[in-house]
């Protein structure tokens, strides 16, 4: 998995067009629905039978063959979690002019693939930009008719193409990764996890102000529920470049500090906490039916329950800006490739720079044996960044 709370230099994208209101907003989506089943889907999964109704109605069948059972999978489990822009009557009023035109349809802005290790257990959290150019492959839309291949589009048209299921079949094709299981989450969702845990920290190094998210906060440390959780995730111009990537970035700190939360024993020893959370996140998510068996859901419950906070890592896949197009992204291939090839060993992995401890190509044999990268480490490239479970960092922002 991937750690490093210092995010190295690479192409910022900060020239991108300024997207739409639903756009920015999916961003926190994605951020909730990720970290909540990383975090927490095992510990409600015994109320999957009360909330069955709900958790199933909206279940999309992947193509391909269906998965072994979670505990046989050998070489790990992949979740794509979507987060959806779909207008919600009671959350409209947060999402301007997104929500006044009924027909703009419902977009997926960015994609999350969960990677839950084999033995011993690990959690990667893998952030897609949603202006990353990729292949789409022909998909079944909403009407079952077959659409055509398409080249050098935008990730997030995916979703708008063939579903949660398009999804899947594009980031498989990116990644060459199988992705067994897949959830969406619309935009109530973290509003109304964050308020089933009762908000989450977030440090600001300096002031965040930005009228297009509504976000507006001082230097500091602060506990974000509901709305106020949305404006800081869904903010790009108040971050310190005002760019997309960097708005990732702080979402991988939140997520940090969601996940210690999720985790802590001031959730884990409430019950009435745990009742609700479990209630919110069986209601708030569409999930593939692979992810609807309760012991598939009690099976990644138990996989998760012991893994240090230091082993859930938040990367970002690694891109550059389009050389024919500064607002778009294409993707870093060799670093790609070095990530999931460190995933598929089950290496646990060390962002370059983590710790600011050097790496040379042959050992010095005067750095003491603590100093170096854990023993069958992967230290991944500058291109790749995030940040672990257990780091401690605060977001730079502007007021704009």
């Amino acid at each position: 998995m991937v750690r490093n709370a210092t995010r190295a230099t690479i192409a910022r994208h900060g020239q991108q067009g300024t997207p739409s209101t639903g756009g920015q907003l999916i961003k926190m989506l994605g951020v909730g629905l990720a970290t909540v089943l990383v975090g927490a889907l095992g510990i409600g999964a015994w109320l999957f039978i009360d909330l069955s109704s709900t958790y199933t109605a909206d279940a999309v069948e992947l193509s391909g063959d269906a998965p072994p059972a979670f505990a046989e999978l050998t070489v790990g489990a992949n979740i794509l979690v979507a987060g959806t822009d779909i207008c919600e009557p009671e959350y409209a009023e947060f999402f301007g002019d997104r929500c006044a035109n009924p027909e703009d349809g419902v977009r997926s802005d960015v994609l999350m693939l969960v990677n839950i290790s084999a033995p011993p257990r690990r959690v990667t959290v893998i952030s897609f930009p949603r202006d990353l150019l990729v292949d789409i492959p022909s998909c079944t839309n909403a009407n079952g008719n077959e659409t055509s291949p398409q080249y050098r589009q935008m990730l997030n048209s995916a979703f708008s193409l063939g579903g949660l299921d398009c999804s899947v079949q594009t980031i498989e094709q990116l990644t060459g990764v199988d992705v067994q299981y897949a959830a969406s989450i619309n935009w109530g969702g973290v509003i109304d996890v964050t308020n089933a845990i009762g908000g989450v920290d977030v440090c600001l190094a300096t002031p965040m102000r930005d009228a297009d998210s509504t976000i507006d906060l001082p230097a500091g440390i602060h506990s974000l529920e509901g709305a106020q959780a949305l404006a800081f995730l869904r903010a790009r111009k108040s971050t310190a470049n005002g760019s997309d990537l960097d708005r990732i970035g702080n979402q991988q700190l939140y997520m940090s500090s969601l996940v210690k939360k999720v985790t802590s024993e001031q959730v884990l020893s409430n019950p009435s906490t745990l009742l609700t959370l479990a209630r919110t996140i069986l209601s708030a998510i569409d999930p593939s039916t692979s992810l609807t068996n309760p012991v598939t859901l009690v099976q990644m419950g138990l996989a998760l329950k012991d893994i240090p906070l230091s082993d859930y890592v938040f990367v970002q896949y690694p891109v550059a800006d389009a050389p024919d197009n500064p607002n778009r992204l294409i993707p870093i291939t060799d670093a790609a490739t070095q990530l999931f090839a460190a995933l598929a060993a089950n290496e646990p992995l060390v962002l370059a720079g983590e710790g600011d401890v050097p790496v040379p190509e042959t050992p010095d044999p005067t750095v003491p044996a603590t100093e170096a990268p854990v023993d069958g480490a992967a230290v991944l490239p500058p291109a790749i960044t995030g940040t672990t479970g257990e780091a401690e960092g605060c977001a730079t922002g502007q007021v704009r």
